[in-house]
């Protein structure tokens, strides 16, 4: 479990940025679970653990905020 700042990856975050509406709607006409809420609720040990490691760890673009 990763405890204090994070390292930033400029490439995930280009990726997560440029990722575009019509990919996400594609998605969505195909399953039609894609990005609702609740979801995590699949996967409680995933779920359990993205909580913690939320709170336990933070962007070096925080400080900025």
């Amino acid at each position: 479990m990763k405890f204090g700042i994070r390292k930033p990856s400029l490439k995930r975050s280009f990726k997560a940025r440029t990722t575009g509406s019509l990919k996400r709607k594609a998605k969505k006409a195909i399953n039609p679970m894609y990005g609702t809420k609740g979801m995590g609720l699949l996967h409680p040990k995933r779920a359990l653990y993205n909580k913690i490691y939320k709170k336990t760890s933070f962007s070096i673009f925080d400080l900025f905020k």
